[in-house]
């Protein structure tokens, strides 16, 4: 069903942000799978029959270090091919929007994959780490990696149907100042998020005044609970998604279809409104 722009939820959400002194958004592998950013889950999103839990554990690496580097490299090499959607592009206009009117506004992202940083939002914090970030297992050293490839070993590896040879230790990418392994720093399965992430979390759950999810399955937590804890405090909650998640229930709107072109038009000023003879489809088939 397609519904037009002037739909009364699109309305009175945007009329709330209008309003709103604090946003606080939440993003998801939705938003970054409308670029063509893999989930690695389910059927068709496998790595060489693995699923990205299967992998991304402190487990995985200790026992398959060649591995999950091949599988972290070809994230890497995949990512670059890739951009920033509309989805993105709107939510750094929301934000400069707000900060010339003296209001905050605010992006928590579980994704790794840096879209948000390219797209230009500044207001964020990536929970979950990212991908072109890597951290020394023994010095602890910790920085900003954009090699490509990150190291010599890894030229031409990690290609999802094809298998090769592990690849030693000595050989994989390596801290520059103490010479030992790296890994990504990025918080794997198994772990939790570090202790600045969670305190500047509830800071910003704990000061918004509207609450908008987008693209998130609403099963991965700690960030999974957020809806409910804002809900808690009377803060309106909007989901943005292509299907009904468990965050749904605590949502006090709930908006189906594509983030790319559901957030152009509920982050869009008032007096910019989109012409009122388009139309916006709100629902869309689960991916596949």
């Amino acid at each position: 069903m397609a519904t037009n722009t002037s739909d009364p939820k699109i309305a009175e959400f945007r009329e709330l942000l209008s309003k709103a002194r604090s946003v606080l958004v939440l993003t998801g592998a939705g938003i970054s799978a409308e670029s063509g950013v893999p989930t690695f889950r389910g059927e068709g999103g496998l790595w060489r029959q693995f699923n990205a839990t299967d992998l991304a554990t402190p487990s995985a690496f200790a026992r398959s270090t060649s591995l999950v580097w091949e599988f972290y490299h070809y994230r890497r090499e995949l990512v670059r091919t890739k951009e920033p959607n509309k989805g993105h592009l709107a939510l750094v206009e929301a934000e400069e929007r707000f900060e010339k009117e003296g209001k905050h506004f605010f992006i928590l992202t579980q994704n790794i994959d840096g879209l948000h940083r390219r797209a230009g939002s500044r207001n964020l914090l990536e929970i979950h780490g990212n991908l072109f970030t890597v951290r020394c297992t023994s010095c602890g050293f910790i920085e900003e990696n954009n090699d490509s490839p990150i190291c010599e070993a890894l030229r031409n590896r990690g290609l999802p149907n094809e298998t090769a040879a592990e690849i030693p230790l000595k050989d994989l990418p390596s801290c520059r100042q103490c010479g030992s392994l790296v890994r990504p720093h990025v918080v794997w399965f198994e772990e939790c998020l570090w202790p600045d992430v969670l305190k500047k979390i509830n800071e910003e759950i704990a000061q918004c005044d509207l609450f908008l999810v987008v693209g998130t399955s609403g099963i991965v937590y700690p960030a999974a609970g957020y809806a409910s804890v804002v809900a808690a405090r009377k803060v309106p909650v909007a989901e943005v998604n292509i299907e009904k998640t468990p965050a749904t229930s605590t949502s006090t709107f709930y908006f189906e279809g594509p983030s790319g072109e559901l957030l152009p038009v509920l982050l869009a000023p008032i007096k910019n409104d989109a012409p009122s003879n388009k139309t916006l489809p709100l629902k869309t088939k689960t991916r596949k």
